[in-house]
């Protein structure tokens, strides 16, 4: 596993953004954009690490998080809240799958 400064504080980031999901209503739409971003970069990260490839589809977690970053102003705080949720689910559960040492090996289909 490759320990970085950005993967060993994981932990701290899926906290920040369970914190940022139980207070949107505190929160400018810069700052969500903001913690959004990092979350679909930390995600990106994580996935290669641990040989995941993105589908690139609406059914991609990062393209989900990317669509609400880029309209956070449209989007109602239960929406925001919940995808600030998501996002700190997926990166502890990649985070999980790196430090247990599971890389994933894809095999083309017959």
């Amino acid at each position: 596993m490759t320990i970085t400064a950005e993967t060993s504080s994981i932990p701290g980031f899926v906290a920040e953004l369970a914190r940022a999901a139980n207070e949107v209503d505190r929160l400018t739409a810069g700052e969500i954009e903001s913690l959004l971003l990092r979350a679909m970069i930390t995600v990106r990260d994580l996935r290669e690490q641990a040989g995941i490839p993105g589908s690139g589809t609406e059914d991609d977690a990062i393209v989900r998080l990317d669509i609400v970053a880029k309209g956070v102003v449209t989007f109602s705080q239960a929406n925001i809240s919940a995808t600030l949720r998501e996002a700190a689910d997926i990166v502890r559960t990649l985070w999980i799958i790196i430090d247990s040492g599971t890389v994933v090996t894809l095999k083309p289909s017959r």
